[in-house]
């Protein structure tokens, strides 16, 4: 007598990721005509197994399509291809700024190989650093840093987080079955690529990678002289290591993250000194008396395209400049907005 089946036989991988593109927001679809396009409308369009690379799989590729939402923004949902030129190189750094949290995402939980790109860029991949993020101001790094900002919040989690945890365990458990002999072809299995995740750091932010002594919460930027971390907001210990958001001490004509595009305005009280010393960088907007802005930035603030950043009016600037603490909180907040800091 013929057997009925009662169920159906989906890959692990295959159901973690297109739930995961579900509940972002994404409808998946195979298809022979692309490799991998949005329609703007909630599907996203993904190339039949037969299209494929060797080391191609459904959940790389759904993850690296997710990425790319994460650079463009929640509004390109609505918009085809994200938004971008696939025709030209002139969205190249919106690629890269892609590959750049692909990697973040990924090597926090060891997937940095088993869930690497297949595309063009996968050169631009292969010469990233282990610290990802450390070419702070870099156009691509930037954009990466915002969309890593992007990634804690909704459509995205946590929904991309626990995909990448639920991926990890699958990866870990099929690891030591695969092997690590090359196939006839040369080819070894894709699984031999997991590696290790970085602890989890004490404070409960991300591990780093990276082993380097120096990097320690006593050095970093964001801890306060009491021993808080402005990013967890819990004391932590000087001697403990460095976690994923590690930075060392400012130097802000490296960074002006406060007299640019961070804050739209400062404002002045009628008694500070700057009114009369600079009448001409004071106006008055309704009520309040604040310093002129010169595009995206304050009027006084010279330099940047490669050129230290100043304050010609820095020895007389405003109180509320004179107040801004380096590492504080507002700075933290500055350096968020501008892509500077996770």
């Amino acid at each position: 007598m013929p057997r009925t089946p009662t169920h159906r036989y989906e890959d692990p991988l295959d159901a973690i990721w297109l739930r995961t593109a579900e509940r972002v927001g994404l409808r998946v679809s195979r298809t022979d005509d692309a490799y991998a396009s949005t329609t703007g409308n909630g599907e996203l369009l993904l190339a039949k197994r037969a299209h494929l690379d060797t080391d191609d799989c459904l959940a790389q590729m759904i993850f690296h399509e997710l990425c790319h939402s994460l650079v463009q923004g929640e509004e390109s949902f609505a918009v085809r291809d994200w938004g971008l030129d696939n025709e030209t190189n002139v969205d190249s750094p919106r690629e890269q700024a892609c590959l750049r949290v692909q990697a973040v995402l990924a090597g926090r939980h060891g997937l940095r190989q088993v869930l690497a790109p297949t595309t063009d860029y996968r050169e631009f991949w292969d010469a990233l650093p282990e610290d990802v993020l450390s070419l702070r101001g870099e156009p691509t790094t930037v954009l990466a840093i915002q969309a890593l900002q992007r990634s804690e919040k909704p459509p995205w989690a946590p929904h991309l987080e626990e995909a990448l945890e639920a991926t990890r365990r699958v990866a870990e458990a099929a690891a030591p079955f695969a092997g690590k002999e090359p196939d006839p072809g040369g080819l070894a299995p894709l699984w031999s690529g997991v590696t290790s995740a970085p602890p989890r750091h004490p404070s409960l932010l991300p591990g780093s990678p990276l082993s380097d002594a120096a990097r320690t919460c006593g050095a970093c930027a964001w801890r306060t002289r009491t021993g808080k971390c402005r990013q967890a907001g819990k004391n932590v210990r000087a001697e403990w290591p460095g976690c994923e958001r590690f930075e060392p001490p400012h130097d802000c004509q490296t960074c002006g993250a406060c007299c640019r595009a961070a804050y739209d305005c400062v404002q002045i009280s009628a008694r500070d000194p700057v009114r009369k010393t600079h009448p001409e960088l004071v106006e008055r907007r309704g009520p309040f008396l604040q310093i002129l802005r010169s595009g995206d930035r304050c009027a006084a603030l010279e330099g940047g395209d490669r050129e230290p950043y100043a304050c010609r009016i820095y020895d007389e600037r405003p109180k509320a400049c004179r107040d801004f603490e380096n590492g504080g909180e507002h700075c933290l907040t500055a350096r968020r907005r501008v892509g500077l800091s996770l």
